[in-house]
């Protein structure tokens, strides 16, 4: 999103252990935040930053990887509980809300053999980043969206529906079967 918006990092102010850059987008200023803390611990960042802002917690968006969903899939939430995400538990701690907008990104579960921290943290295979690199341009779009319009319509234009992505499987096996 920083390389769209023509935005560059810098060390954040007041000691926060994170990278920031401002973008300023039609009439707000949106602050892009990279925790440089462990992931378990990117709450201190993303808590000491809003304070430090003085931000809405509701004009929150906090993007992170998601084992749990297919590689490339998003999914978009207003609001929720942690799922098992340690990087969202500690932001809720730190916070002391879980009302702010959260996008998840897809990166699969990978082999069921591999350790899970390994598979998160090991670059995509070359056959995943075209799938990938379709996710990062479409959640760029989903941040885009967020600024000007709200978590709402990133929900209703980025999530999938269960008979949505049959119809996408059902179109992919058409294609392979007529390859």
């Amino acid at each position: 999103m920083a390389r769209r918006a023509g935005a560059s990092f810098e060390m954040a102010p007041a000691g926060a252990e994170a990278l920031v850059a401002r973008w300023r987008a039609a009439t707000d200023v949106v602050w892009l935040v990279k925790p440089l803390t462990f992931m378990n611990l990117s709450g201190e960042a993303v808590g000491g930053l809003v304070r430090y802002y003085k931000l809405e917690v509701g004009d929150v968006l906090v993007i992170a990887d998601e084992v749990a969903l297919p590689l490339g899939r998003l999914r978009a939430r207003a609001r929720g509980s942690a799922g098992g995400h340690n990087g969202f538990k500690s932001i809720a701690q730190h916070l002391g809300t879980d009302a702010w907008a959260r996008l998840r990104v897809g990166v699969g579960r990978g082999d069921t053999r591999r350790d899970l921290a390994d598979h998160v943290l090991a670059t995509f295979d070359r056959d995943e980043l075209p799938v990938i690199e379709e996710a990062i341009t479409k959640a760029a779009d989903a941040v885009e969206t967020f600024v000007a319009e709200g978590i709402g319509p990133v929900m209703n234009r980025f999530n999938v529906t269960a008979a949505e992505e049959r119809s996408e499987d059902n179109e992919a096996d058409t294609k392979d079967s007529q390859a």
